[in-house]
């Protein structure tokens, strides 16, 4: 049985976005290429967003992005913003790989909680944060366009 080399990397340039972006449209299917770089590119200046992707065998497998916020209902906490993995590498635990470095990101850097939301249509996304990573369903989230 081969090695799988694995590695997370912080990506910081509009080059290391570019190649999140393919496993990120999966995710996020209303934006092309242009508008992900331009928000990534804002949200990164005006919010400290941050984006990381698992490598593997230096392949774009999965892709994070968080930011941290202070609230008054969450303190000082981080919001998940975005958290997919590759259709053809699903089921590998690299979704579990990248949360746990949120996670761990979020510790070292002296947040106390993380937090997210996830599309009501993405029950085996709610599994997976309920069952395996022990999150809890505390709220509903509500959008509305003006």
């Amino acid at each position: 049985m081969a090695i799988k080399k694995e590695m997370i990397k912080e990506l910081n340039s509009k080059e290391e976005w570019k190649e999140a972006y393919p496993v990120m449209k999966q995710l996020r299917t209303h934006l092309d290429e242009k508008q992900f770089l331009q928000l990534v590119e804002e949200a990164v200046v005006k919010e400290g967003y941050k984006i990381a992707a698992l490598y593997v065998e230096e392949k774009v497998v999965a892709v994070t992005g968080f930011m941290p916020m202070i609230t008054l209902y969450n303190g000082r906490s981080i919001w998940v913003c975005d958290l997919i993995t590759d259709t053809n590498n699903r089921s590998k635990g690299y979704g579990e790989t990248l949360l746990n470095y949120v996670h761990n990101w979020s510790k070292e850097n002296g947040y106390d909680n993380v937090s997210l939301s996830s599309g009501l249509q993405r029950v085996d996304a709610h599994r997976f944060y309920e069952k395996k990573m022990e999150y809890d369903k505390v709220s509903y989230v509500f959008f509305k366009k003006v």
